[in-house]
This record gives structure tokens, sequence and C-alpha cells, in this order.
């Protein structure tokens, strides 16, 4: 009989202690990995870290181009951390290792296919960063070689940056990419293509800093397509319209940079836009269409010097 209440009280203890286990907060995370077969596995999350290390120096060995090196920093991390270098590891070194050859192209190609078919691994960051500063290093001119002859990346640069972007959605290095490809086109005198750019950007981070920029770029890159009154002046009026709405949102930064100055010179060019095109109906003794575009110069910019001469054009028919 005492036997008998020693193990009831035995199996109870085990039980409480069981039940205490299950209730009881898990005190550190855990991560998980790819294994050979393509299953999740977890992982602890502090190996996990010294794991990442380990591939920053990696990284060291790649940048200075040194295969060999870069392949034996493989074999030393899946030796040592057989728990984490799984598929996907393998999928991001290949990338590495072709990075390290020098063979740019195909670690870009490697790369997307690491983060097509990994797109939660630990090791995603580190591709996608891969990514950004080679489109960087293109952006700023690196060139590549088709055929026999070096050409300047720029457009593969931006695909790249582009790419980036539709992967990572409204992270940091999303932004970052755009800003990246928007500065680039504006530098390369393409205001058109750094335009739309900076209406991406201003659809997806419409406010701070980034929304006031991309607003400031759409402004300033819409001025800029216009090439004078024998051109198409629909960009005069878009950019008068972001500048507009810059000085009422940014009444102070507006005022530091000059945007009054900006605004009086393009309704300037506004008006003499309008007048050439009064003058060509009057040459061609359209009157009524020319005395309509003589007074829309008159109401519309009445300060300008265009307007006198409109106002002087009128009393004379």
């Amino acid at each position: 009989m005492r036997k008998t209440i020693i193990i009831f009280e035995c199996l109870a203890m085990v039980t409480a202690v069981l039940w205490l286990q299950s209730c009881a907060p898990q005190a550190r995370p855990q991560t998980v990995r790819l294994d050979r077969q393509g299953q999740w596995q977890p992982s602890d999350a502090v190996r996990q870290e010294q794991y990442l290390l380990r591939v920053a120096e990696m990284k060291k060995l790649v940048d200075a181009g040194q295969p060999g090196k870069v392949r034996n920093a493989i074999k030393q991390l899946k030796k040592d951390y057989p728990e984490i270098a799984g598929a996907d590891f393998n999928g991001f070194t290949e990338g590495e290792l072709l990075l390290a050859k020098g063979k740019i192209a195909k670690a870009i190609r490697q790369y997307d296919t690491f983060l097509d078919e990994y797109p939660v691994s630990p090791l995603r960051e580190a591709a996608l960063q891969r990514q950004f500063d080679i489109a960087s290093e293109y952006l700023a001119g690196r060139k590549k070689t088709i055929l026999i002859f070096r050409v300047r990346a720029y457009d593969d640069g931006v695909k790249i940056m582009e790419k980036i972007s539709d992967r990572t959605g409204s992270a940091e290095i999303a932004k970052n990419a755009l800003l990246a490809v928007a500065q680039n086109y504006e530098k390369r005198k393409k205001y058109e293509e750094a335009y739309l750019t900076w209406s991406q950007i201003s659809s997806r981070w419409p406010t701070g800093q980034t929304g006031k920029d991309a607003l400031m770029g759409m402004a300033r890159n819409k001025y800029a397509t216009f090439h004078g009154p024998l051109y198409d002046a629909s960009g005069l009026v878009s950019a008068k319209s972001y500048y507009e709405n810059y000085k009422l949102r940014y009444p102070d930064d507006a005022e530091r940079l000059g945007i009054d100055k900006i605004l009086t010179k393009i309704n300037e060019q506004l008006a003499e836009k309008n007048l050439l095109i009064a003058n060509y109906y009057k040459k061609t003794d359209q009157l009524s269409p020319a005395n309509m575009y003589y007074q829309m110069v008159v109401d519309n910019w009445p300060d300008t010097a265009a307007a006198n001469i409109a106002k002087q054009k009128l009393g004379n028919n």
C-alpha cells in the first residue's frame, strides 16, 4: 500500500513539472533553417548570430577576389555549422564564389535564384545587399564587357535596383534603391525617367524627409523637361503645380530654396509660350484665336512682359 502511494505521489510531481514547463515562456527564441531535404528545422539564435558573423568575414574574402580562400571558408562553415548551413546556404555561397571569380553577371543571376527559392532565409539580407552594392557600382560608371567592348552598365544597375525595390516593398533598402535610380537618372539628364522614379518614391513614402525630397524631385525634373517656348509646355504646367504644392506644405524650405523666384520664371515662360501661339494665329490672319490667346496671357499672367505685349496687340486688333 505504501509503495502505491509513493508511486502516485511521484506521478503527480512529474505531471506538475511537465505542466509548469508547458506554461512557462521560452527563455531563448528559436529560428529555423532549411535542411538538405528542404525541411525547416529549429536553430539556436545565438549560434546563428555567430554564423552570420562568419559569413560577413567570408564577404571580405569575396571582395578581395580570392575564390580559393572563399571556397575554404565555405567548407569550414559547413563543418562548424552543419545544422545551419543547409540548402539556402549552398545557394547563397554559390553566388559568393561567382562574385569572387569576377563573374558578376552570373553572380547577380545566382542571387536572384537564391532570393526566389529562399525568401525567408537568414542570408536574404546579405544577398540583397550584395545586389545593391553591385548595382551601385554600375550606376557609378563601372563597365561590363559585351563581346570585346567595355561599356557602361547604367541600365543594368537600374534594373537591379528596381528589382530590389520590387522584392522588398517599403523596406529601407527598397527606398535607397529607388533613390539611387532617381539620382542617377538626374545626373545623366534623363529627366523624364527621373521624374517617374521620384513619383514612385512619393507614392510609397509620401511623408517625412523622403516625401519632401520626392516632391521637390518631381518638380525639378518636370521643369527640366521644358526646352523653350517652341516646344511643348505641359512639363511647365506640371512643374508649377508641384512647386506650389511644395510651397504650401513646406513654406520655410520653400523660402530658403527660392521657390517664389522659380514660380515667377515659370509664369513668364508660360506667358511667353502662349504669346507665341497668339502671334502665330495673328500672322496667319486668324484673329479670333489670336485675340483669345492674347487675352489669356493678360488674364493669367498679368505681371509678365508678355502680358504687356499682349495688351498692345489687343489694342491694335
